[in-house]
């Protein structure tokens, strides 16, 4: 190779050369070099070191003399040389590199990584390199945060999804034993007391989907479901239910449901029933002594439009004005003391004010300490096209399964109790399994039109019972309808469901409606 003269060298000393002490010319190129805070390096075909700038100085703590010279390779870190090598080889077809990063050595032992951008002119290399350790370790240290962040929000998935489960499968006993009973003979007292059985259960069966749905709620994904319901029916009865509480506390309880409550109307049942029962449930606990007072109604606001009005009262400590305007923010008490005395997370405001606003109204509070709170929610409502009959929890009798076979396959006695109690009243003969294995025995024994199955169960579980049945079922052409009912209610768990073959994934607890409502759905 002929000796090293570098362009840049050359340029230097032809300005040097022609400027004189009297006079002062352009900046020189050697001047630009060597105050350049990246560090600069001309190396020649074999990867010697022929030039480089003063940042290499400070940097890695070798004086300029020291490196000059040197190949390259002797300072870059051992795990790195390969790539190095490699990319110091694909520049003599490529010309330039961009980007490239590897790690040279200090002095003093330790490393740093350079970012480098290269260009080859003849046979010479004109290189940048800049100090991106720090940008880098933020970088991995980020990362290294995000999939913690991931693990976590797995590992509550995975939480959620148990409790779940533990908490649905005897909820779904509570809810499918009392709306049984009801269908039987009972004393008016005793049917009102199934019915609040069957309120209360519903609603909590809401409030864990609502804890299932967290990541939907801090997302801004709550879902609103607009059917006809009846104001005074649909909050009344929970309304009835926290009489009996602030009753059993010495509170009086006042509840007026105004007179246009009592028509039909397109909304949210359930989230308005959430939000109220948040609103008393509240009340009731901050209350010590004197009354709690709930106001129903439904106001027309002009031609066609409604507001629906629910307004809750109370005598109870009450809160200051500093934080009233804190009061629907998330895990928020009005001091410490509030929460040792009567727990909670501070969440149930905060999801009420989100429920109320995604539904188009509006939710304020007013209050004195020791004097007591008001809290007033206005949501707009639309008015049904057409009077509706409400469906009781015997409403399903109206409909007939007469000889309709079904293979139900459950593992928990009560949960086979719950389906039998629906079922049978309507006519439906039932075969009964507990786990995946045997539900394919009654299978081959014999044909059925509908399939209720578990997810979870010994020996085979649900969803491997389910992909076997359609296999089976490709080879002779049939498909019999199968409905996966289970107390893992996530979304994921759901897609896992029809992922795997069946038609419908019903999430306990089981209702009379819903499962009558599903199977019915399936049938036509």
């Amino acid at each position: 190779m002929s000796a090293f003269h570098s362009p840049f060298s050359a340029e230097a000393s032809r300005l040097d050369a022609a400027a004189s002490p009297e006079r002062s010319g352009p900046p020189d190129f050697e001047t630009f070099f060597d105050v350049s805070l990246d560090l600069m390096v001309i190396r020649d075909a074999e990867g010697r070191m022929v030039r480089v700038n003063r940042a290499w100085e400070p940097l890695l703590g070798y004086r300029r003399e020291q490196l000059e010279g040197e190949l390259m390779a002797r300072f870059i870190h051992p795990d790195d040389l390969p790539a190095s090598h490699a990319t110091m080889a694909r520049i003599a077809a490529d010309l330039e590199i961009d980007g490239f990063v590897n790690r040279y050595r200090r002095q003093d032992g330790g490393y740093v990584r350079l970012e480098w951008r290269a260009r080859r002119i003849g046979d010479y290399v004109y290189a940048v390199a800049r100090d991106v350790t720090e940008r880098l370790a933020l970088q991995e240290t980020m990362t290294q945060a995000r999939e913690a962040a991931e693990a976590a929000n797995r590992a509550k998935s995975e939480f959620l999804a148990n409790m779940s489960h533990e908490i649905r499968t005897p909820l779904n006993g509570v809810i499918g034993v009392a709306a049984a009973l009801e269908r039987t003979g009972l004393t008016d007292q005793q049917r009102r007391m199934a019915e609040l059985i069957l309120t209360s259960g519903a609603s909590l069966e809401r409030v864990l989907s609502d804890i299932l749905d967290i990541s939907k709620i801090e997302a801004g994904r709550l879902e609103i479901e607009l059917t006809p319901f009846d104001p005074a029916r649909e909050l009344g009865g929970l309304l009835e239910v926290h009489r009996l509480r602030a009753e059993e506390k010495g509170l009086r309880f006042e509840m007026e449901l105004g007179e246009g409550a009592g028509a039909s109307f397109i909304g949210d049942a359930v989230r308005l029933r959430q939000v109220l029962g948040n609103l008393v449930s509240n009340a009731i606990k901050f209350t010590e002594q004197g009354q709690v007072r709930a106001r129903i109604d439904v106001l027309p606001v002009q031609a066609g439009r409604y507001d629906l009005l629910m307004e809750v009262s109370d005598t109870g400590i009450g809160f200051g004005a500093g934080f009233a305007s804190d009061v629907f923010g998330r895990f928020r008490q009005a001091d410490e003391s509030i929460t040792r005395r009567f727990g909670g997370t501070g969440l149930g405001l905060a999801i009420c004010k989100a429920l109320v606003e995604l539904m188009g109204g509006t939710i304020g509070a007013q209050s004195t300490p020791g004097a007591g709170s008001s809290f007033t929610v206005r949501v707009p409502l639309q008015p049904a096209s057409e009077t509706l009959a409400m469906a009781g929890p015997g409403g399903a009798e109206e409909l007939s399964f007469e000889g309709l076979r079904v293979l139900v396959a459950e593992d928990h006695p009560v949960n086979r109790l719950v389906v039998e109690m629906i079922l049978q009243p309507l006519g439906a003969l039932l075969t009964q399994v507990d786990d995946g294995a045997a539900a394919l025995t009654a299978l081959e024994a014999g044909s059925f039109d509908v399939i209720l199955m578990d997810m979870q169960m010994p020996v085979l579980d649900g969803l491997s019972a389910v992909r076997e049945i359609r296999r089976r079922e490709a080879l002779d052409g049939t498909r019999t309808p199968i409905i996966m009912l289970s107390a893992n209610a996530m979304r994921q768990h759901q897609l896992d469901s029809l992922d795997a073959g069946a038609n419908l994934h019903v999430s306990k607890p089981v209702t009379a409606v819903g499962l009558v409502d599903a199977i019915a759905q399936l049938l036509t």
